[in-house]
């Protein structure tokens, strides 16, 4: 069970979408849950992983190790 406060112009609009298309305001918010949810992982993972770079507790790879790596290299 998940319960969440939005603004007051927030619910009013969702409000608003579940009484002109019959569904339920839980319908649209898992919509947008689903909808959003990956990108909103992938920022905070790549957010998380630049802080770590800068401190210096990872290290970055050029294209071309990575690509040597997984045996992706064309060039021969």
């Amino acid at each position: 069970m998940l319960a969440i406060r939005l603004p007051a112009q927030i619910e009013a609009r969702l409000t608003n979408l579940a009484k002109v298309t019959g569904r339920t305001k839980s319908f649209y918010a898992r919509q947008a849950i689903l909808q959003h949810l990956d990108e909103l992982e992938d920022r905070y993972v790549a957010e998380q992983r630049l802080t770590d770079l800068k401190a210096g507790r990872s290290a970055s790879a050029s294209l071309g190790d990575v690509l040597n790596r997984y045996g992706m290299d064309d060039r021969d």
